[in-house]
């Protein structure tokens, strides 16, 4: 039976609103909506009086204005940002600018052959520099809050998490997202890595997921078991067209996605390429090359 992950794509907000969506936690949404952003970029607002910003998002002037206007008269300490794709960090070097907070994050060190946005994602914000370097973790606090940086590379090599222990929370960013799974493209994408940062995830037994896209997630364990499985399961897929004797990924992206957007087709593309890799570099599948898309495949 294929595994069904319980999605959630159901939420109240408007573009430009500022939302109370816990005691701690305040959201804005961005009008970004598209095919890897769901309804657009949800910057949330952490702590009262003195508060730390996640994901400021897009360069857009509208979004930055329903971000000062909601944190009005307090002061902002702390800006955080999961990774570097453009619908998430852009927007952080103004805010710095504006409120002198620092910018909190880790730098893409870009892998040999890495390509800035191809495949069907946001694209890369090449500018983004944190001014407090968290590639190995690390903690910011507040008056009744605290952030811990939990490093999650996969989706990108760069991309962090965030708990806020006060709420037994975690900001997941584009690691998990409740209303779709997320892109894994390399070779800056690490499908290895990604399961790993997914258990890791797991373990840390938080109450509610918050994502950059989308609405909380929070029957988190049935979530996270099925968003591996799923992967397990593409696995599997991957693995059984190949053995099937279908050598290219465009036909195994015919196999596996039928009825699936022509928009989405490259990131599947990639999807499967970060399955092939992972299998290669295992030793159940093999190529005459450095795993590519245009390589061919056997068992």
């Amino acid at each position: 039976m294929a595994i069904v992950i319980p999605f959630v794509r159901d939420f109240d907000f408007a573009y430009g609103r500022c939302d109370v969506v816990s005691p701690g936690i305040r959201r804005v949404v961005a009008n970004n909506p598209g095919p890897f952003t769901f309804t657009g970029t949800g910057t949330f607002i952490v702590g009262h009086g003195e508060v730390a910003v996640i994901d400021p998002g897009p360069a857009l002037d509208t979004h930055l204005a329903a971000i000062l206007t909601a944190i009005t008269h307090e002061r902002v300490t702390a800006i955080l940002i999961t990774h570097d794709h453009s619908d998430h960090s852009p927007l952080a070097a103004r805010l710095s600018k504006l409120t002198g907070a620092p910018v909190y994050g880790c730098a893409r060190k870009p892998k040999p052959g890495a390509l800035p946005a191809s495949g069907g994602e946001e694209g890369d914000d090449t500018a983004f520099r944190p001014d407090v370097d968290w590639c190995g973790g690390g903690t910011v606090s507040g008056p009744g809050w605290t952030l811990e940086a939990i490093p999650t590379p996969g989706h990108t090599s760069n991309h962090l998490c965030f708990a806020f222990p006060q709420e037994q929370a975690l900001f997941t960013g584009d690691h998990i997202m409740g209303w779709s799974t997320s892109v894994v493209i390399p070779p800056d994408g690490d499908m290895t890595a990604y399961l790993a940062g997914l258990e890791r995830v797991r373990a840390g037994h938080f109450k509610t997921l918050w994502p950059t896209h989308g609405p909380p997630v929070t029957k988190v364990d049935p979530f996270i078991a099925a968003y591996i499985g799923h992967r397990l399961e593409r696995e599997a897929q991957v693995l059984g067209a190949v053995q099937a004797g279908l050598a290219t990924i465009p036909e195994i992206v015919d196999r596996l996605y039928i009825g699936l957007d022509t928009r989405l087709k490259p990131a599947a593309a990639q999807s499967v390429l970060s399955h092939l890799i992972k299998l290669v570099g295992e030793g159940r599948v093999a190529c005459d090359d450095t795993p590519q898309l245009s390589s061919r495949y056997r068992l």
